[in-house]
């Protein structure tokens, strides 16, 4: 049900970097919508990588 209601409640970026007050807060509104996709690509590194070594002794 959660996931759902996350699907259902999108942020739209335009509207707040539209509203922002400075540059600083568009920098962290950046920041903020990159972290989890960095966060993904990272732990199916982690993955990859421990899947590798096992498959190789």
């Amino acid at each position: 049900m959660k996931l759902l209601m996350g699907f259902l409640q999108q942020v739209k970026i335009e509207e707040k970097l539209e509203l922002a007050p400075n540059k600083a807060y568009e920098i962290g509104v950046f920041i903020g919508s990159m972290l989890p996709f960095l966060v993904l690509v990272i732990l199916a590194y982690l993955l990859y990588h421990y899947n590798k070594k096992k498959n190789n002794k």
